[in-house]
């Protein structure tokens, strides 16, 4: 799965200190969420317009190797993403809040967005989130991936042998 990141991660607010510090406010409902798909094997991808230190932050914390910053092509990220893990594009979910997203939304085998995205970006999206983004939406989309596997989230955390 691949994932924007402001508007999709986040509720798309940027806060800037008086001392031009930069803050993002991630959910953890998401965050959780990207740790059930690792847990399920999902391979992850940040594909963001921004070439925000935020991004590599939660990129680090949350252990997913595969992160795309100031990336005006959003699709062309995608494809690479695909290439260097050996995922085909049908295979692979992005989620996306807003026009810039579209062009990897349309390559993508499924394509998702958060409820208070971009309008067009909800005509195209194949599942639509009842949440909005930074507030679950992510989750939210995990969650139907798993439970359309017949994945119980609480057998992702039990110990194996």
């Amino acid at each position: 799965m691949a994932f924007d990141v402001d508007g999709v991660l986040t509720d798309g607010s940027v806060w800037w200190g008086p001392l031009g510090k930069e803050w993002k406010r991630f959910h953890f409902a998401d965050i959780m969420g990207i740790s059930l798909a690792r847990r399920a094997g999902l391979v992850i991808a940040l594909i963001s317009g921004e070439d925000s230190p935020l991004v590599s932050r939660y990129a680090e914390k949350m252990k997913i190797r595969h992160v795309y910053k100031g990336t005006r092509d959003k699709a062309a990220a995608l494809r690479h993403f695909s290439e260097s893990t050996a995922i085909a594009l049908e295979s692979i979910g992005f989620m996306g809040d807003d026009v810039n997203d579209l062009p990897a939304m349309a390559i993508a085998g499924i394509s998702a967005a958060p409820s208070n995205a971009n309008p067009q970006v909800l005509a195209k999206a194949s599942f639509r989130c009842a949440l909005r983004g930074g507030e679950g939406a992510v989750r939210e989309f995990i969650d139907a991936w798993l439970a359309a596997r017949n994945l119980d989230p609480l057998s992702l955390f039990q110990d194996r042998p």
